[in-house]
């Protein structure tokens, strides 16, 4: 099974009212061979989508550690919840990424070109979390308050507009109100830094 049908399989099982256009949307976005970023984890054709499988691969383990040593999280950490969150929390990518030709210094100090990605903000210029949120809410994805703010906030503080006092105080209410914030936050930063590779 492919990275895109084991996404659209996960998603499908969520029966959440709206998900058929969210996957048909992922389907013509570009979401399934975007980079997951221009340098950095994933940074090549399909990394978006296999980031987005690895953060639900992370989480569902997470979920699993974290029912063991507090059962009474499992009311807050439905795995339909986890699914939508961890899978489509970054699918504001899906349209930001540009295929360029960039040049570096290879190992003899030559300059060489070679093919990557530039972004382009321009398409609906947004944000992160808060994009991903409106793209889904636009969809009709019947979205709970948890998993809004888990997608919102799932680049922690690295996504905090110009360090604002009121986004301090957002993030830290939704990760005190909604367990699934601290969730999807681990898994990505666990995906994106122990799971994933980029090309050099």
């Amino acid at each position: 099974m492919t990275t895109k049908d084991k996404i659209l399989d996960l998603l499908d099982k969520t029966d959440r009212q709206g998900i058929d256009e969210v996957m048909d949307w992922l389907k013509g976005s570009g979401f399934f061979t975007a980079p997951a970023s221009t340098h950095f984890h994933g940074n090549y054709e399909g990394g978006l989508a296999e980031h987005s499988l690895n953060v639900y691969t992370a989480a569902m383990r997470l979920r699993s550690t974290a029912l063991s040593l507090t059962p009474s999280l499992e009311e807050q950490l439905p795995e339909d919840s986890v699914a939508i969150a961890t899978l489509l929390h970054d699918i504001c990518k899906a349209d930001i990424y540009v295929e360029a030709t960039k040049k570096r210094q290879n190992t003899f100090g030559r300059w060489e070109e070679y093919s990557g990605y530039n972004v382009d903000y321009s398409n609906f210029p947004l944000g992160h979390g808060e994009k991903s949120v409106i793209i889904l809410l636009r969809l009709g994805l019947d979205l709970t308050d948890a998993e809004i703010a888990a997608i919102r906030w799932h680049m922690t503080a690295w996504d905090l507009p110009f360090q604002s006092a009121e986004a301090k105080g957002n993030i830290n209410a939704a990760k005190d109100k909604y367990p699934l914030c601290a969730l999807v936050q681990l898994a990505d930063g666990f995906a994106s830094s122990l799971m994933e590779d980029s090309v050099k």
